[in-house]
């Protein structure tokens, strides 16, 4: 009889002893697609801006339909994030990456092929929904494939690099798409780069869900939460027409409120909430979320007076003043990528602090701009101290508001950052746009423009050193990323 064989003979080895070597790699593909479909969604915020002359001549836009091609993006991906947040926990967080995602690519194509004024402004909206599922995807999968500790606060900060440098890079890559080629490439250029990142996503991503064995949306809490977001970023965006005293704008910002605080009422009453208010009793998920929206409603609205200020004053072209804003770009980036290691020395909340003191000291001296400014002081110097502060403290930010969070309800407090840092970013640039027209007055000239601008950063200013003190004294001291 044959003796029998040792039955480690037969042990799989092989396939163990690989999946460590292999975990890195992926771990880094998921990462990179992750951070390609952030920097997409906040690169369509702000691409367009320098396309929307050319859109105008050829469409036949009106100015009011000019605005909204921004406006119909902002107010879909503000008003859906919540909802597409809850949407990954629920239903997995690689399907809605890819639903959203795809959804975003579709409607690029949709708009770079427009042949009419609407069907431009329909796939808009159909791309801030498609950005409002992908965004909190994007942070959930970074935060869910990689281990907690410095490794993960080192992916949220490239995380965050990443999609600060699409807000950044809008205006360089919207001015060299539109002079090289047309204003449609500035949508159509998505196409070929949402096509690669979702192949990516199918072969790297694995799915995964918060909340396992819960499959029921909280549908009144999705329609009040979806509606009352929309209403309030519509009621903000009329503020450039309308002003902040006229019906237009105070309707739909009254009543947006209203539909937010029924439902927190609702919310408070519902056994699988869309938001469970427990989220909130977390101090560094709050307080981080607030100082999230009180920053961004400066460094958002930087960008936008920048832009305008150097074509619209200096006299440079789109691509000009795209490429005289690469310095704060690259800026940015590498206060986001400091950030971690500065992390591990001082700690989240006291680098969030010092980078919102270092952006206010930024908006500071770009408060001193006139009209005949040299590039050195007017943009190059201010821009990049102001860029390095936004991003040595959107990492801190990021990781403190997402350490509190359970499993089940990553996906909701990662679309809850970004909702904050979105809906801060449209209400402050509405209100320094008018802080800066109620300076500028009826005065069109160089001289006058560049005062309100200026006032326009001060304020900003201002609104940072408060998004200091806020972290100060709300986040707990020893607040520490899990």
């Amino acid at each position: 009889m044959p003796e029998p064989r040792p039955h480690t003979a037969v042990s799989p080895s092989p396939r163990p002893s690989a999946a460590p070597a292999d975990r890195p790699r992926r771990t880094w593909a998921v990462l990179a697609a992750a951070c390609a479909g952030q920097f997409l969604v906040v690169l369509d915020v702000s691409v367009v801006n320098v396309a929307l002359p050319s859109m105008r001549s050829d469409l036949g836009l009106s100015a009011l339909g000019l605005q909204w091609v921004l406006n119909a993006y902002t107010i879909a991906f503000a008003g859906f994030m919540l909802l597409g947040g809850r949407a990954a926990d629920l239903f997995g967080r690689k399907r809605m990456f890819l639903v959203g995602l795809g959804l975003f690519t579709a409607a690029s194509v949709a708009g770079g092929l427009a042949a009419e004024g609407w069907q431009l402004l329909a796939a808009r909206a159909v791309q801030g929904l498609g950005a409002a599922v992908l965004a909190p995807a994007t942070l959930t999968i970074v935060t869910s494939s990689v281990p907690p500790g410095p490794a993960r606060t080192r992916a949220i900060g490239t995380w965050s690099a990443v999609g600060a440098g699409g807000g950044a890079a809008g205006g360089l890559v919207g001015g060299v798409l539109t002079d090289l080629l047309s204003w449609r490439w500035v949508l159509l250029i998505n196409v070929p780069v949402g096509a690669v990142v979702i192949v990516a996503a199918v072969l790297c991503i694995r799915e995964g869900r918060g909340a396992e064995g819960r499959r029921r949306l909280d549908l009144p809490g999705a329609v009040l939460a979806t509606a009352g977001l929309a209403a309030v970023a519509y009621g903000i965006v009329q503020t450039e027409q309308a002003g902040w005293g006229d019906a237009a704008t105070l309707l739909p910002l009254l009543g947006g409120l209203a539909l937010l605080a029924v439902f927190v009422a609702v919310e408070a009453r519902t056994r699988e909430p869309l938001m469970p208010l427990k989220v909130f009793r977390s101090r560094p998920v709050s307080a981080a979320n607030a100082a999230m929206l009180v920053n961004g409603s400066a460094s958002f609205a930087m960008w936008f007076f920048l832009t305008v200020y150097a074509q619209g004053v200096l006299g440079y072209s789109p691509l000009e003043a795209g490429v005289a804003l690469v310095p704060s770009s690259l800026s940015v980036v590498l206060g986001s990528k400091l950030a971690p290691r500065l992390m591990a020395l001082v700690g989240a909340r006291d680098l969030a602090i010092l980078g919102a003191l270092v952006a206010a000291a930024g908006f500071g001296w770009q408060s001193l701009m006139d009209a005949d400014g040299s590039y050195a002081t007017t943009i190059l110097g201010p821009g990049i101290l102001m860029m390095l502060g936004v991003g040595l403290s959107i990492t801190p930010l990021a990781s403190l508001a997402t350490s509190g969070a359970a499993p089940g309800d990553a996906g909701l407090v990662s679309g809850l950052v970004n909702t904050s840092r979105t809906m801060g970013g449209a209400l402050g640039l509405a209100v320094l746009s008018t802080v800066a027209a109620a300076r500028t007055g009826a005065s069109a000239t160089p001289e006058a423009v560049t005062a309100g601008y200026a006032l326009a950063f001060r304020t900003g200013a201002v609104v940072l050193l408060a998004g200091a003190l806020l972290t100060l004294l709300w986040m707990p001291r020893r607040a520490e990323q899990h």
